[in-house]
């Protein structure tokens, strides 16, 4: 097993930080180009949404965390953690209608369906001063 960590400022201009972490992390091990491309996807759409939403995009005294925990025969974990007072509760969530944002040309909406599309497991949960984002992906993974 082998883990990875990235500290970065809630920033939005640090979401190119966070995918090229992602990429060559990942790079590292035998994956596809296309899950390579979907679990950036994935990582990128929550800290997006966490820096958009709950950052209001611009705080620099505000860090977020990415660990990856690559197990060979398992697959991958993605841990995102925030400092956030407020968590998201995954229950409260209500996948949007697609015909329905089609309709009212709404854009955006779609970030967590798709991470739920991507991911075999997404939970949320907090534990008092911190928020974690646990996605996981199930797939065999070897050293390049």
């Amino acid at each position: 097993m082998m883990k990875y960590s990235l500290k970065v400022p809630c920033n939005k201009s640090k979401l190119k930080t966070i995918r090229s972490f992602v990429d060559e992390t990942l790079g590292q091990y035998s994956i596809s180009e296309i899950d390579l491309n979907m679990l950036v996807l994935a990582v990128d759409e929550i800290c997006a949404n966490l820096i958009v939403h709950s950052y209001n995009t611009s705080s620099t005294a505000d860090c977020i965390e990415l660990h990856i925990k690559v197990e060979e025969n398992e697959g991958v974990t993605f841990e995102i953690v925030d400092r956030n007072n407020e968590g998201f509760n995954i229950i409260n969530y209500k996948e949007p209608m697609l015909k329905e944002l089609v309709k009212a040309r709404r854009k955006g909406g779609l970030g967590l369906m798709l991470v739920k599309r991507i991911m075999d497991d997404v939970q949320f949960r907090s534990n008092g001063d911190s928020n974690i984002c646990r996605l996981f992906k199930r797939m065999p993974l070897a050293e390049a």
